[in-house]
């Protein structure tokens, strides 16, 4: 399967306090999977296999849980195409 984008934004129901914290340790799991990704200030962009991208999903709401929230709220946007698409050929001209 050709590559794909997912951008994942992570509520994770903590006090105000702990919500960096938690976001940051699933930006930590993201980067440690060494799929490539942009972290934005309102969502982390991922690229590659669908299914590989919905485990990490999916594990996201799982650490967010772990470290102690109550409820999760996720926004999870796809953008799929049969021959692929890539964040470079989105916001390349911009990274330069």
């Amino acid at each position: 399967m050709k590559s794909i984008n997912v951008s994942l934004q992570i509520i994770p129901n903590v006090p105000e306090e702990r919500i960096y914290p938690v976001v940051d340790k699933v930006i930590e799991y993201i980067k440690s999977t060494g799929v490539k990704h942009i972290v934005g200030p309102m969502e982390t962009t991922m690229e590659g296999d669908l299914d590989t991208l919905m485990e990490i999903v999916k594990k996201a709401q799982d650490i967010c849980i772990k470290e102690g929230a109550s409820r999760v709220a996720s926004v999870v946007k796809i953008d799929y195409k049969a021959e692929g698409v890539t964040m470079d050929e989105k916001v390349g001209k911009y990274q330069k």
